[in-house]
């Protein structure tokens, strides 16, 4: 499956997945700056995503916690997401989502 990122620059750049892919692994593996500092356990908002509109649908709804660490992140949209909490299913196959321009990886040197 196929998921693109539109980098802050507004480049695209597509990564492969497989079903049962964690987006915030994904992104980290096609060299998005998504810094995942919790490593998935929802206690950061440092892998911030903005889901593209025709895709939000199609995500299973954020849990509370999930809407409580994207009230701390930087330029939240309606349509933002943790990419750690997003699981790529089939469904998602051609899933598009923007790095925010804020947005930070500091393990990068």
């Amino acid at each position: 499956m196929k998921v693109t990122f539109e980098t802050p620059q507004g480049e695209l750049v597509e990564a492969e997945a497989a079903e049962g892919d964690v987006l915030l692994t994904v992104a980290q593996d096609a060299g998005m700056p998504l810094e995942g500092t919790c490593e998935g356990q929802m206690a950061c908002s440092t892998c911030h995503v903005i889901v593209e509109r025709d895709w939000f649908a199609a995500l299973p709804d954020a849990s509370e916690e999930e809407e409580d660490m994207l009230d701390l992140a930087y330029g939240v949209r309606p349509t933002s997401r943790l990419a750690c909490q997003i699981v790529l299913e089939e469904e998602l196959d051609g899933l598009t989502v923007a790095i925010p321009a804020e947005a930070r990886d500091m393990s990068e040197g």
